[in-house]
């Protein structure tokens, strides 16, 4: 199965790298960028074909697809095939690739949060460790 021509090559943005992405997830996501429809963003291979492509099992290429969907990267939308009798099955997800932009804007988003519970905690703890000292 061809996704595109090899010698054309992708590029995967600089943005990706401060995610803290795994191996796993990182080879997924190549992946679907690589077979990817420039113009739509989207993709529907297997996740036998991904996994083939990307040396995993078909369960490992799930659960990188689902932590690529926590972080926002992709989204996922299941599909339909009609047979020849008529019938109706499922098909492959469709994959969307969510702009790096955007991804990025939530990743920072999440982390300032984050930083603002943590500073939060540390202030209640304060006032509580002042007021259980005896002055």
């Amino acid at each position: 199965m061809k996704y595109g021509n090899y010698r054309d090559g992708f590029f995967l943005p600089n943005e990706l790298f401060q995610l803290g992405l795994d191996y796993g997830e990182l080879a997924v996501y190549s992946f679907l960028k690589r077979c990817k429809n420039r113009k739509t963003h989207q993709c529907w291979p297997s996740i036998k074909t991904i996994g083939e492509a990307v040396g995993m099992s078909e369960n490992t290429v799930r659960k990188y697809i689902r932590q690529l969907e926590e972080r926002g990267l992709i989204t996922t939308e299941p599909t339909e095939v009609i047979t020849k009798s008529s019938g109706r099955r499922n098909g492959n997800l469709l994959f969307t690739r969510r702009p790096i932009g955007e991804v990025i804007d939530q990743h920072y988003d999440r982390q300032l949060a984050e930083l603002e519970l943590a500073t939060e905690r540390q202030r209640v703890a304060k006032l509580l460790r002042a007021r259980e000292s005896p002055t």
